[in-house]
């Protein structure tokens, strides 16, 4: 009897083993397939997609492959590609600005989703609260909110003398409207008046850029999406009118603006990447990782913009590369 005890002890424990071993075989060969959804092509978001796609890659090598697709600034589309990458029944969706988000997050509360590009997530999903924060769920990401004190501050340094600031927006994007909103208040309280000069598509942008110029002293741009895929739209009107344009994002400051306090949306992207790789992995959970940021900020300026305004940058700027 201890003989057979004996014999079923020393089973059970090849048998655990082997399943062990059998396991850790299937974790080690089993693959991933993200789908990757962009709103629209422009540098920003084609940087954040690019720091993702490297980060994951060296991550998982591999081990993982990706949908990739674009949106071509129509929103309506997002709505359809996640729906195709549904049907695919891929492992984690990346959404690529908030109109990606907002669709992946309709569609899906299984699949792993992460944002990237987005300024706000409770303004972006319409939450309760807008702090960036655990949301738990099946959402998490990064911001590319940079500080809006410190932007306001930027035009105070640069253009101490000027009244009046333009804040030109698409009023279809919810993250602009909160970033117009927040910092008109720290404008405001230095002393500038502000107004308001929003866009509803990329149909009124001429017009509403003309007027802009011609009721203010310094503009004013966030981190718009449509805003950055018309900078030359923008550029072909500030730039006779005599107008700076300070921008929310390094991608709009090199269309159309002369400064921007920017974050880097490579470096950004890398950042989501690394997130979905713990996830995938199975060492974090996404209901439990928080919202993440890049805290490294660049004082930058358009080199030719400036010059073509007369504009000499004070020391701690730097040109934004051709």
């Amino acid at each position: 009897m201890k003989k057979f005890s004996r014999l079923l002890v020393v089973v059970l424990a090849v048998s655990m083993i082997l399943a062990l071993a059998a396991c850790g075989e299937s974790d080690k060969d089993k693959t991933f397939t993200v789908g990757i959804c962009q709103l629209a092509p422009h540098p920003a978001l084609d940087q954040a997609t690019q720091g993702f796609i490297d980060a994951l890659t060296e991550a998982l090598g591999d081990k993982v492959t990706f949908d990739k697709q674009n949106a071509g600034g129509e929103p309506a589309n997002c709505t359809t590609i996640v729906d195709g990458f549904i049907s695919e029944k891929v492992d984690l969706i990346l959404a690529n600005a908030t109109a990606s988000l907002t669709a992946a997050a309709s569609a899906t509360d299984t699949i792993p989703i992460l944002g990237t590009a987005i300024t706000n997530y409770g303004v972006a999903l319409n939450l309760d609260t807008t702090e960036d924060k655990v949301l738990g769920g099946n959402i998490s990401g990064t911001s590319d909110l940079a500080p809006l004190d410190q932007q306001a501050a930027m035009i105070q340094e640069l253009f101490p003398d000027a009244k009046t600031v333009g804040l030109i927006y698409c009023s279809a994007e919810p993250n602009s409207v909160y970033q117009v909103e927040t910092i008109k208040g720290y404008l405001e309280g230095m002393g500038y008046t502000c107004t308001n000069f929003a866009f509803t598509d990329v149909n009124d942008l001429p017009s509403v850029t003309q007027s802009a110029c011609d009721a203010s002293d310094v503009l004013y741009i966030p981190t718009d999406n449509t805003a950055a895929d018309n900078t030359e739209t923008i550029a072909n009107i500030v730039l006779p009118a005599k107008k700076p344009v300070v921008a929310g994002e390094e991608g709009i400051c090199k269309g159309c603006g002369v400064a921007t306090l920017s974050i880097s949306y490579y470096e950004l992207g890398q950042i989501t990447g690394r997130m979905a790789a713990d996830i995938l992995n199975g060492k974090a959970k996404v209901s439990e990782t928080a919202i993440a940021f890049d805290t490294t900020l660049d004082k930058m300026y358009n080199a030719a913009n400036c010059e073509a305004l007369g504009i000499t940058m004070p020391e701690g700027y730097t040109a934004i590369a051709d």
